[in-house]
C-alpha cells in the first residue's frame, strides 16, 4: 500500500472515531436532559412519600374526667398541676409518650388532681412551627377537641423545626380528627389566641420555664431525681402529688 493510500486511510478512521464521539456526545445529552425533564415528572406519582407527606393517625383517648379547653379534671381537685409545653420540644415528646398518661389515669381520672396544659413556644425563635402549632391546639381547644389535637401533634412530631407543623400539616390534622374546619380556618388564619399563648409563655418564663416540660404541683417544680438535665419520672411526680395529697388531709 503507497503512502497516500495509508494517510487517506488513516485520515478516513480518525472521521469515523470523530463521528462515534460526536454521537456519544449527543445521545449522552439527550439522556442527561431526559433525566431532569422528563423523568422527575414520570417518577413523581409514584415517588416514596417523606416523613412530612406522612400523617400518622390517632385513635383518640376516651377520658372520664371533665375538659374545659386546656385543662382537665376537677377544678376543685385537692391539687392543681401545671405543665408548660413547646410542642417542638423532644422532652415534651417524652413526657406526653411516657408519663403524662399515667398521670391522668392514676390522678386526674380519679378526681385527685386539676392538670392545666399552658403553651411555652420557644424553639422556633419567636415565629414559626412552635407558634403555629400552639395556634392551631388553641383554635382546636375552642371546638373542645385540645387534648385529641394535642395527641395529634406529638403523633407526628417529625424533629424540631424540620416541617413537623407546616400550615397544611396542621390544617390536615384538623380534619382528620373531624374539626369544624370552616372555623378552624378563621380562628387560625387570624392567630385569634396569640395574646394567650403569649400570656401563658411569660408566666411560665417567671417560674422559671425553660427547660421544657415545665412541670409543676401546687405551685412546685418538680425535678427529676436522676439530676438535672433529666425528665422527671412518673415515680418523681407521683411522690410530689401523694405528699400534697397527704399534707391537705
Amino acid at each position: 500500500m503507497g503512502k497516500r493510500q495509508e494517510k487517506r486511510k488513516q485520515h478516513e478512521q480518525e472521521q469515523r472515531r470523530n463521528r462515534i464521539i460526536v454521537i456519544s456526545l449527543i445521545v449522552v445529552g439527550a439522556l442527561l436532559l431526559i433525566s431532569v425533564l422528563i423523568l422527575p415528572n414520570l417518577i413523581k406519582p409514584g415517588a416514596t412519600p417523606t416523613k412530612a407527606d406522612k400523617i400518622v393517625q390517632i385513635t383518640p383517648v376516651a377520658y372520664t374526667a371533665p375538659m374545659d379547653k386546656t385543662s382537665m379534671g376537677k377544678p376543685d381537685a385537692p391539687v392543681k398541676m401545671d405543665v408548660w409545653e413547646d410542642f417542638q420540644c423532644s422532652g415534651c415528646l417524652s413526657y406526653t409518650t411516657k408519663v403524662e398518661g399515667q398521670v391522668l389515669k392514676a390522678y386526674v381520672e380519679t378526681g385527685k388532681v386539676y392538670y392545666t396544659f399552658h403553651f411555652f413556644p420557644f424553639i422556633d425563635g419567636g415565629k414559626g412551627e412552635s407558634h403555629q402549632a400552639a395556634n392551631a391546639a388553641e383554635c382546636a381547644s375552642a371546638q373542645g377537641r385540645f387534648r385529641d389535637y394535642h395527641d395529634m401533634l406529638f403523633a407526628n412530631w417529625l424533629g424540631e423545626n424540620a416541617g413537623s407543623y407546616t400550615d397544611s400539616r396542621l390544617v390536615t390534622f384538623a380534619q382528620d380528627i373531624g374539626l369544624d374546619m370552616t372555623k378552624f380556618n378563621q380562628c387560625f388564619q387570624a392567630n385569634t389566641y396569640a395574646a394567650l399563648i403569649q400570656q401563658d409563655y411569660a408566666a411560665g418564663a417567671k417560674l422559671g420555664v425553660p427547660p421544657t416540660p415545665g412541670i409543676f404541683v401546687n405551685g412546685k417544680q418538680v425535678v427529676s431525681s436522676a439530676g438535672q438535665g433529666y425528665l422527671p419520672s412518673i415515680d418523681d411526680i407521683s411522690k410530689i402529688i401523694d405528699a400534697a395529697l397527704s399534707a391537705g388531709k
